[in-house]
């Protein structure tokens, strides 16, 4: 049956009629172990896992130690109560306790930045030793701009050695990064948008970061068109598929063979159904605004990835930096999903998503501890030719938004009241033109006597 039967389908609550852009779905409604809630079971091990620590085990006398352990363990204890017991979200494959479990995680990182802005900033510098020993000391940055000849002459060993300085770790990274993005974002307009816009954003911002500072190859060859670009087209062969994919799903043990069984489980990783996004920005003012929202806080998500280590000494290297992008990546696409429902069908979804509200207040939590514990270098004034570039730019964007949504709205409204009082005066004339006071007379099919009859 479409759309039916399977518990936690890629819609919230399943309910509501299908859209146009969502795929259906064939379900054959088994519901087994695996689906089943288990909140005894969760809820008899972590008691056994309590009891065990309190009557068994004992307590080592380290305060330090003691501390960390006790910190872990409460964050634990939410988890499984979130995992079990918080609302489902619109997605629910591999499993809906898997996406539950990244919003109890969305809600533990936004205690923790809301800890570190309420610290002084060297108290807050130094409780990151508290999860590295390694951190809470400066680190330099490193500057990737400098010689930025793609064949160096000079360089009698390797003259292309300025490129392989460039091929970092980061090149796949930004590659897989925008993949995943596309994913999220599901078009490309928006996609490429974003990835043009944060090149604009490190050349606006390379005096205030150094590891902005990059060569023009840097900029347009490698992050945008071959790193950038790729991954954007890589992910839209993607959506492609996923769009005309068939999504009849069966049981695992209603599957006869045991090919079907592994692709089956194999399957279980891939989307429960489809929901191709259109945007649409030039439909309407809210849209326009929502879009407009959407990518700002894309692009500050972007630039906060670079601001938090810069003030919270973090090398780019470090594990946290990496955690912190693998959390966007599994919240991202929650998070899109909830705001192109809450834009789309506002009649069904009256509200913002939970975890698209979580990703907004963490990025605008990231962001203020950027402020306070840094604000000298934020506060670092632009070069004149980047703020004329900007105010251009942003002159640009009002005029158009002011033409599209105002003057030409109000302009093709005259026009086609004008248009209908020209039809309306060129019928009057006609019919006074025509029938001048006089009758005409006209005979009926019958033979009878002349009717008249006014034209």
């Amino acid at each position: 049956q479409p759309n039916g039967g399977a518990p936690g389908a890629e819609r919230d609550g399943g309910a509501g009629p299908r859209r146009s852009t969502e795929s259906e779905v064939y379900d054959d409604g088994t519901n087994t172990f695996f689906w089943r809630a288990h909140t005894l079971t969760v809820l008899f091990i972590l008691t056994c896992a309590l009891g065990y620590v309190t009557l068994l085990e004992e307590t080592p006398q380290d305060t330090a130690y003691n501390t960390k352990r006790g910190i872990v363990a409460s964050i634990l204890v939410f988890l499984c109560f979130g995992v079990t017991q918080a609302k489902d979200g619109p997605f629910s494959r591999p499993h809906p306790a898997y996406w539950r479990f990244w919003l109890c995680v969305s809600v533990v990182y936004e205690l923790f930045l809301i800890f570190i802005l309420f610290q002084t900033v060297q108290d807050g510098r130094q409780f990151m030793k508290y999860i590295d020993p390694h951190l809470g000391v400066p680190l330099p940055e490193r500057d990737y701009g400098g010689n930025c000849l793609i064949y160096d002459p000079g360089n009698g060993t390797d003259p292309f050695h300025n490129i392989w300085d460039k091929l970092d770790g980061f090149v796949p990274a930004h590659f897989f990064g925008w993949y995943l993005k596309t994913l999220m974002i599901r078009d490309w307009w928006m996609c490429m948008i974003i990835s043009v816009m944060f090149e604009f954003l490190e050349y606006s911002l390379e005096h205030q970061l150094p590891n902005f500072s990059e060569c023009w190859w840097d900029h347009w060859i490698m992050d945008v068109i071959l790193c950038n670009g790729l991954g954007i087209y890589c992910g839209m062969k993607t959506l492609s598929w996923l769009s005309l994919k068939t999504y009849k799903w069966q049981g695992l043990w209603n599957i006869p063979t045991y090919k079907g069984k592994m692709k089956r489980i194999v399957f279980q990783f891939t989307p429960y159904s489809w929901v191709k996004f259109e945007w649409k920005p030039a439909s309407s003012l809210r849209r326009w605004l929502a879009v407009c929202g959407i990518i700002f806080v894309f692009l500050l998500a972007e630039l906060n990835t670079f601001y938090l280590k810069f003030v919270l000494w973090m090398p780019p290297e470090h594990y946290l930096v990496l955690l912190r992008l693998v959390f966007f990546v599994n919240v991202g696409g929650v998070a899109m999903r909830e705001i192109y429902d809450f834009m789309d069908d506002p009649k069904f979804h009256k509200k913002l998503g939970q975890q698209a509200w979580l990703v907004a207040a963490i990025t605008a939590t990231e962001f203020l501890i950027v402020v306070k514990y840094d604000p000298y270098t934020l506060t670092l004034s632009l070069p004149f030719y980047i703020t004329q570039c900007w105010i251009l730019g942003i002159i640009l964007v009002l005029t158009w938004t002011a033409w599209r949504f105002f003057i030409r709205d109000i302009t093709l409204r005259y026009k086609e009241i004008r248009r209908q009082k020209q039809e309306h005066r060129h019928e009057k004339d006609k019919c006074l033109s025509n029938g001048d006071g006089h009758s005409a007379l006209l005979d009926e099919p019958d033979g009878s006597k002349l009717r008249e009859r006014k034209l």
